[in-house]
């Protein structure tokens, strides 16, 4: 559980522990996010020492960082292949009602 305080700059210091280390954050975001970003990085780094327990601890902090690094670039090729899909089905939508549209003549 993270411990919020304030800062000068609408920020809070939240006293964590990633991975069993005791961490101070410094964040824009309410205590409950700072606490899930901490739940899934702890996650990352047990999974990456139950797949190989005679990993040392940085290495599975460098597993965890670039399995979470793959997520985030899966997900972001995802959104951007469906941004795309819509940007063409919204283009194609536009072009249907520009073809049915009676045009007024000024």
């Amino acid at each position: 559980m993270s411990t919020p305080a304030s800062d000068s700059v609408n920020r809070s210091v939240y006293n964590v522990q990633v991975a069993g280390l005791p961490l101070k954050v410094r964040s824009s975001h309410e205590s409950a996010f700072v606490d899930e970003l901490v739940q899934i990085v702890d996650q990352k780094v047990e999974e990456a020492m139950r797949a190989n327990v005679t990993v040392s601890f940085q290495n599975a902090l460098v597993l965890a960082s670039l399995n979470l690094a793959e997520e985030l670039v899966l997900l972001r090729q995802t959104l951007f292949r469906e941004l795309d899909q819509v940007e063409t089905q919204s283009r194609e939508i536009l072009n249907q009602l520009d073809d049915v549209t009676p045009k007024i003549e000024a």
